[in-house]
This record gives structure tokens, C-alpha cells and sequence, in this order.
């Protein structure tokens, strides 16, 4: 999570951390300006994050650990500045402020963004904000198909999704999980249809495809900043809606963990479609469970991938443990196991149906 507020007591690493990142904010030219270096809480699987004590408004320093997209690290660069230069104009995420390119320093190089100051969302409280939040990302003008690129902009969003979820699936069999929840995964995975109803929820838009609750801070005007953007692309903003009120998604961060009953999320879905004027309930309950088996395919790729060593060449993606805090490892490899686990599948399974058939009777009640 970038931007909170809540500072952490460093690290063993901190000092070599520290002087590498002060070397290259000099030899940017952005040193001069910056009072203090503050180590940030290690949150994410994804990054390490400094806060940057400034003349002017603070910023924070995101350290890639790898690319959760595969990318090299110039290219992850590229990619995720992209993500914050797109997903600007939409007032819920903090600005992009500079570079730092890949070096014998910092191999994986940087971003410097603004800081958020603001607090950990709290469900279901937040929900609206979120949801205005999305709506707003979401609303963003379509740039023509030869401007999209570097962000992923596949044709077919739909098929790029099963596409993903499938491959993902492979990892099922190296993740020491049960015959019945391999069974039960591949069942749902082979239900999904193969293609989606023409109209707005099927039309691709700017997502972030990160959108779970922890990657929110409340600024203190009460609107939701999402402060993680690394894998936007364009796709279905149903995954997005996924990706905010999933059980794997809203039980995942301490910080804002809830267990959302179906009229609240009833609620967070309608106000959302009220702001965006999209209605296809079907697609989007399509969109919530597709987002729902990536999330759990992740899981058993998580399971079969952190006990590698850490990549020494800092190349594409890596999920070794290595590069996190063991504290973080153990609260990942919790959340993996009860996502995992046929209890906690049961609870999701059983969900769909009844978000369904509760917004389809607010949108009755709409009409």
C-alpha cells in the first residue's frame, strides 16, 4: 500500500536501503529538496515504500521488488508510470512526480508519487467512496487502440480474462491443495461462458485490476484514493467491482478487513451503477466470479512459488518470500490457505445467487 501515514520501525535491510535511494535521489536531482527518508510499513508483495519528507508536499518512493506482470524492470518502469499518468485525471489517485530510472544502485529503479495522507478504508463505511471512486476511473474517456499501449488492451477482454484465469490454473496441481478444491476450481473454471452479452459492462475501459480494499486511503475530505497502480489495464470494470467486495478481497488487508453481507454489497454495486448508468447484471456477476477464480488461481500459484530463491538478477516477476518481511510472508500464506480452504470457497459460491437476485430487485425497484 502506498501513502499511509503510519510509519515502520525499519527494517534489518533499512540502511543499505536507504543509502541506495539517497544515492539515486542525488544523482536524479531530487535530493536537495528532500528533508527525511522514512521507511513505510511492508505491506505489498510488490514493492517496498518510502515516505519522502519534502520542502513542498511529501511524496512517496515506490521500490519495485519484481513485476507482477513479468515485465523487465525499464519496461515495469514504463508500465506503471503509465498507470498513474492515465488513471490521474480521474481525481482518485496520487500524481505521478518523477522516475528513477534502473541502475547498478537500484536495479529495479523506482517511482516518486504524491503522498496520500489519509487512513486505512473501514468497510463498510467506505463503500460509497469506493465506489464513487471506480465510477470516476472507470468514466474515463476510451484513447484510440493505437494509443493504449504500453497497458495491456487486449481485443477481447472476456477471453483475455479466461485466458488468464486458465494459465493460472496450471499451478493448481503444485500447490499441495485438496482433490476437492482442485476439483471444485476447475469445475467453476470450465461454467464461465465463453463470451459475454454486448453492452457497456462488455466494453473495455481503464481498470485498475488491483482495486481490493487495503490499495484505498480516506483523504480527509472523505474521498477513496486508490494508491496502487501497477496493473491497470484496459479491460471490464466488473473485475474492478470484483476486486473491491470479493471475501477474498475484503478479508485480504488488516487494515480494512469486513466480511460484507449481500445488502451492502447490493448497495456498493447499485450506487456504482447509478454513477455510471451501466446495468448488465449479468456481465458483471460473470466479471465477479472470473475475478474471483484469478484470485484463487493466484493463490495456488502464490503456494507453488514462494519458496524459490529470489531472483539475484531482479528480472520479471517473483513471489520468493525472500523479498518480503516474514511477518508479511505469514499473513499472505493465511490468507492463501483459508481462501483455499472449502469453507471459505463455500461462502463465495453461495454468494453470487443471492447478490444477484438482490440487485436485480433494486434495479426493478429503479425501473
Amino acid at each position: 500500500m502506498t501513502g499511509t501515514t503510519s510509519e515502520a520501525s525499519p527494517s534489518e535491510t533499512w540502511g543499505s536501503q536507504r543509502e541506495r535511494l539517497a544515492e539515486t535521489l542525488t544523482r536524479q536531482g531530487y535530493r536537495k529538496a528532500i528533508r527525511e527518508l522514512r521507511p513505510m510499513a511492508d505491506t505489498g508483495l510488490a514493492h517496498h515504500h518510502v515516505w519522502l519528507v519534502r520542502d513542498g508536499d511529501d511524496w512517496v518512493a515506490r521500490l519495485p521488488k519484481q513485476s507482477q506482470l513479468g515485465l523487465e524492470a525499464g519496461a515495469n518502469l514504463d508500465y506503471q508510470a503509465t498507470c498513474f499518468e492515465r488513471a490521474g485525471p480521474s481525481g482518485h489517485t496520487p500524481s505521478l512526480q518523477g522516475v528513477l530510472p534502473p541502475s547498478t544502485t537500484l536495479p529495479r529503479g523506482g517511482l516518486l508519487v504524491d503522498a496520500v495522507k489519509g487512513r486505512p478504508a473501514r468497510l463498510p463505511d467506505d463503500l460509497p467512496a469506493i465506489a464513487e471512486a471506480l465510477a470516476a476511473l472507470h468514466g474515463l474517456a476510451l484513447p484510440p487502440a493505437e494509443a493504449r499501449a504500453p497497458l495491456l488492451a487486449p481485443a477481447d477482454p472476456w477471453a483475455a480474462m479466461r485466458a488468464e484465469v486458465t494459465t493460472q490454473a496450471e499451478f493448481l496441481d503444485q500447490a499441495g491443495l485438496s482433490a476437492e478444491v482442485v476439483t471444485t476450481v476447475r469445475e467453476e473454471l470450465a461454467s464461465l461462458p465463453n463470451q459475454l452479452d454486448h453492452g457497456e459492462a462488455a466494453r473495455p475501459r481503464l481498470i485498475s485490476f488491483d482495486a481490493h480494499p487495503g490499495n484505498f486511503l480516506i483523504d480527509a475530505e472523505g474521498r477513496a484514493m486508490l494508491v496502487d497502480l501497477e496493473k491497470c489495464r484496459y479491460g471490464l470494470p466488473g473485475f474492478d467491482l470484483a476486486h473491491a467486495s470479493l471475501y477474498t478481497s475484503t478479508t485480504w488487508d488488516p487494515s480494512s478487513h469486513a466480511v460484507l453481507g449481500i445488502s451492502e454489497l447490493a448497495d456498493f454495486h447499485h450506487r456504482w451503477m447509478t454513477r455510471t448508468g451501466i446495468g448488465e447484471l449479468d456481465t458483471l456477476i460473470a466479471c465477479r466470479r472470473a475475478m474471483w477464480l484469478w484470485s484463487l488461481t493466484w493463490c495456488a500459484k502464490w503456494r507453488a512459488s514462494h519458496d524459490r530463491t529470489r531472483d539475484t538478477r531482479a528480472r520479471g516477476e517473483d513471489w520468493s518470500a525472500e523479498l518480503s518481511d516474514d511477518a508479511l510472508i505469514a499473513h499472505v500464506r493465511d490468507r492463501v490457505d483459508h481462501y483455499l480452504s472449502p469453507a471459505a470457497i463455500d461462502h463465495v459460491r453461495r454468494e453470487f445467487d443471492a447478490l444477484a437476485i438482490t440487485l436485480s430487485n433494486a434495479l426493478e425497484q429503479d425501473a
